[in-house]
Order: C-alpha cells, then structure tokens, then sequence
C-alpha cells in the first residue's frame, strides 16, 4: 500500500484553473524546506527523485520560493498518520513544521493546511511535541459514512 496520496490529478487542476504550483525542496543535511515554483504539471515527472522516491529540483537549481514572493495560501501536508484533533505524524525531521513557521514569521498568517489521508492512516491519536503544528483539515474517504 501507498503511504501517501497521489497528487497529480490536485497539481494538474490547479494549473487549469490558472494557479501557482509550488512543491516542496529538501535540504536533507537539515530540516530546512523551501516550496520551489513547478513552471508545469508535466514538469514535475522530469524532476530528478530523492531517496524518498520524491521529485524535487536539484539543489543548486534556481527557483522561485513562495515565501520571497507573496507566500502560499494552501498547502497540502503530507504525513504516515493523522487524528481527528488534526495532529500528523511526519517522518520525524520537522520540515513542514520549521516552514509553517517561518510562514507565520515572513508572511504574517499561516497557511491553511489540509491533509490527504488514506482511512488507515487516521489514528485515534498521534504522538506530538511542542514543535508539531497541527493541520487545519485532514480529509480521508470514510466509506461508512451514507
């Protein structure tokens, strides 16, 4: 099984509906993230993967990050595991917490997050720290609920 949601159909649609695409870039020696401008949906296939089997920008390429231009209003949060309380449970290295952050700093609002989660991926509760930012929504397909 998948641990992540596929999200071509989302980036894909928010190129039709003539939005800015941006995706995450890891530094993998810190915890520093930037989210990169994607110039396309297509693009984003051409894009070299990281050890995580992500496709990301190399590094030392030049890109526009979404906090040195206006910031992000959106952003999907990836994750293993959610509760309904909105906590998430990452991979342990803090990226996307740090970004929220230095969102709250250089943009003066936070994001709205949402997460995409798989049902089996909703817990009853996660275990957090005082750095883990909680998501604004976790949306998951409950096929019990009519």
């Amino acid at each position: 099984m998948q641990d992540e949601i596929e999200t071509e159909e989302i980036i894909k649609d928010i190129f039709q509906q003539g939005k800015t695409c941006f995706i995450p870039r890891y530094q993998f020696q810190s915890n520093h993230m930037d989210m990169v401008k994607l110039a396309s949906p297509e693009e984003i296939f051409s894009l070299p993967k990281t050890s995580w089997n992500i496709h990301q920008p190399g590094e030392d390429e030049v890109r526009e990050e979404a906090l040195s231009t206006g910031g992000l209003d959106l952003i999907f949060m990836p994750g293993l595991g959610f509760d309904k309380q909105g906590n998430r449970l990452g991979r342990g290295r803090g990226y996307y917490d740090a970004y929220l952050k230095r969102c709250a700093q250089q943009q003066h609002t936070r994001p709205y997050t949402v997460a995409l989660a798989f049902k089996e991926q909703i817990c009853l509760q996660v275990p957090v720290d005082e750095n883990d930012m909680k998501v604004d929504e976790v949306l998951y397909e409950d096929s019990s609920a009519s």
